[in-house]
Order: C-alpha cells, then sequence, then structure tokens
C-alpha cells in the first residue's frame, strides 16, 4: 500500500470512530451552512481548497469535508496567554462569516476567554470540568508567550490566580495534541525580545511534550483551520519542519511566492518608500523584506478574506514566523545584509539581483540563525 493510500485509510478509520462519538453542537453544520447562506456546492469548493492547503491529493477532500461534519467531536481547549488575542482575531474578525469562521465555530469549543459567554468562577469550572472530563481527548491550543521569571508570576490567570506557566502545564499534561497558535506561544514573540523580563518563552519550552507550531504575527487563519482540520481527520500531528511548524504551511520561503520576486530578479528595487518604484511596485528588499530569509505561506494564502498582505499592501515581510524575529530581523526597515551579510546589497547595486537571488538561495532562511549566532559571539 503506498503512503497515500496508507494515510487515507488511517484518516477512513479515524472518521469511522469519530462518527460514533455523539454531537457535542445542537445544530449540524449543515444547518449552520444553510443558516448562513452557504451552498453544498460551496462547501466542497473550500474541502477542495483545504486539501490542496494540506499538499494532499485531490480525493482526500472526502475527508476534509466530513472531517468538518465531525469536527464537533473532538474537544478543543484554548489558553490566552501573554498575547495580544491576534490570532483568535485573525480567525473570527470577518466582515461576513466565511467557512473557515463557520468550521471553527462548529468545533466544540469548551474554553476560549476571548469567545464564551462565561466569566469568573463558571469559566473557571469549564475549564476543570473539559480538563477532567475529556482527559486525554482533548485538542490543546495555546495563545501567547509563558512568563517564567519569578516561577511565571508576571501572568495570573482566572480567578483562582493560577500562573499562566501552572496552567499550560496542567492543560498540556491531558491534552491529545497541543498547538500553539502565533509566534508568541511558538517562540516567544515580542513578549521574548530582548531583554525579556518576564522570561518569555514558548509553549514548546515549558513541558515536555511535543507541539505543532504556527508561526506569524498572526498567523493566517488558514494555517490555524488547516491544522485543527488535519488532527480532527487523522488523530495525529502532520509532518513538521526543524520548528515543528507543518510543512505543508511553513515548507516554502515567503521570498519564493512573492508577486514582487519578478522584480527582484531583475534588478528593481524600492530605494526608499513613497518612491515612484515603491508605486510601481517593486521589490522592497532594499527597504527591509525579510522574505529571502521567512518560511511562510502568506503571498499564497494572505489576509482579510484572501485580499492582501504585508507586502502586497507596500511594506516588506518583518519575518514574524521565525523564531527570535523581534530581534533577529531587526531593523524592520533595513536589509539583513547591512547588518551582517556584508556585500549582499553592494550586489544588488552593482551586479543585479540574480547574484542576490543565487546567494539568498545558498544561505537559507534557517543557516542565517548559525550567522546571528556568530555575530554575537564576536
Amino acid at each position: 500500500m503506498d503512503t497515500h493510500a496508507a494515510l487515507f485509510e488511517q484518516g477512513r478509520q479515524r472518521l469511522d470512530a469519530l462518527r460514533q462519538l455523539p454531537p457535542r453542537q445542537q445544530a449540524s453544520l449543515k444547518d449552520k451552512m444553510l443558516e448562513h447562506g452557504f451552498t453544498r456546492r460551496e462547501f466542497m469548493q473550500w474541502s477542495a481548497a483545504v486539501t490542496a492547503l494540506l499538499a494532499l491529493p485531490l480525493p482526500f477532500s472526502s475527508l476534509v469535508a466530513e472531517a468538518a461534519e465531525l469536527a464537533d467531536r473532538v474537544p478543543l481547549v484554548w489558553l490566552h496567554l501573554a498575547e495580544c488575542t491576534g490570532c483568535s482575531e485573525s480567525l473570527t474578525r470577518a466582515d461576513t462569516p466565511d467557512l473557515d469562521t463557520l468550521i471553527f465555530d462548529h468545533i466544540s469549543l469548551e474554553y476560549h476567554e476571548t469567545l464564551m459567554a462565561a466569566a469568573g468562577w463558571q469559566a473557571e469550572e469549564n475549564l476543570e470540568h473539559a480538563l477532567s472530563e475529556y482527559h486525554g481527548n482533548y485538542l490543546l491550543a495555546v495563545e501567547g508567550a509563558v512568563p517564567t521569571a519569578n516561577n511565571g508570576v508576571f501572568l495570573t490567570v482566572g480567578c483562582k490566580g493560577k500562573t499562566g506557566l501552572e496552567l499550560v502545564k496542567e492543560a498540556a499534561a491531558g491534552a491529545a495534541a497541543i498547538i500553539a497558535v502565533g509566534t508568541c506561544s511558538s517562540f516567544g514573540g515580542v513578549q521574548a525580545a530582548a531583554p525579556n523580563p518576564t522570561g518569555a518563552k514558548g509553549v514548546h519550552d515549558v513541558i515536555d511534550r511535543t507541539v505543532i507550531n504556527l508561526g506569524g504575527c498572526p498567523p493566517s487563519e488558514k494555517n490555524i483551520v488547516g491544522t485543527l482540520m488535519y488532527y480532527v481527520m487523522f488523530g495525529r500531528l502532520p509532518a513538521l519542519d526543524m520548528f515543528n511548524r507543518p510543512k505543508w504551511a511553513y515548507g516554502a520561503r515567503v521570498h519564493d511566492n512573492c508577486e514582487r520576486r519578478g522584480h527582484f530578479d531583475a534588478g528593481e528595487f524600492v530605494e526608499e518608500f513613497s518612491d515612484h518604484n515603491a508605486k510601481d511596485g517593486y521589490c522592497l528588499y532594499k527597504v527591509g523584506c525579510k522574505g529571502p530569509y521567512t518560511y511562510n505561506n502568506c503571498p499564497t494564502e494572505r489576509f482579510n478574506g484572501h485580499v492582501s498582505w504585508p507586502v502586497l499592501a507596500g511594506h516588506g515581510c518583518i519575518g514574524c514566523s521565525e523564531p527570535n524575529f523581534w530581534d533577529d530581523m531587526a531593523d524592520f526597515e533595513k536589509p539583513l545584509g547591512r547588518q551582517l551579510l556584508h556585500g549582499l546589497d553592494a550586489s544588488a547595486d552593482t551586479v543585479g539581483a540574480v547574484i542576490i537571488g543565487a546567494a539568498v538561495i545558498g544561505i537559507g532562511a534557517h543557516a542565517v540563525a548559525s550567522l546571528f549566532a556568530n555575530s554575537k559571539e564576536d
């Protein structure tokens, strides 16, 4: 049996098992779709799009559709730690509900401080009930960094005053799988920027479990929903890169799929913001774009209903899905080469972007980390 056939069979068995569980939502997904005016055709188009996003063959779209309909069988506990709630906003803040937000609404969301109606002791009771009732079966999503300095006292949550450090360890102990949503929970984010007085860290640094990191500030709602669907469908983690990010979402550089890449190859660069080159959509590398060093699917998935993303809007990528981006990628409006990769920008001015392209490919986004380390040691 080939790899895809075996995976398809695993997904089929997983969904058959979920189908035996009682639904946790009163209304079915079909009813919710009808209520919001979505047709079955649109739903199948969405399923095909998610299948492509997950880098799976088209026949898997039937599994994606079934997984979406059965998503309410998988309990989800979503914790907020040191963060701005931007990752939840990325998923839920839409001018009109789309299928991504509808699918998320259909999931059995047992605890989410921003979305739930409960507060105070009732909210605390809901969390404790979920961790106990669904022990070993719930999916844990964590948004925000974990302050660890002074035993985590820089963040307390709930009426019982538990630290974020205590809470994430307690919740992780009974989780079937753990997802760090956003760069803060994945790698510490801006809270972990030097001098990091609260000792903020990513979730994987404080628990002894594999954590799926969805880097991005915020990550695309497609990456959040796609990861949830993958787990619902297969009951397992997707293939991960060296930073435990799903390869289907973070397997290509921003630079490789950027709509401005043609200008980069032609040696056509924005020299300063608002010049004529900027108005003509030229490459933003020389005004700080970190696309050549960043792995994410922002150019293809975009934000705000697939309308735009920072580079299309006129500002360079700041590398927000990479570890330690706040320190390592700064200054955000100057090329990285002028700090560490001397000569790279000179190539853009004199020889042309083809040489830069070869240099960047040779360096690779993850190899840059060693250059940072060497520079700091020097």
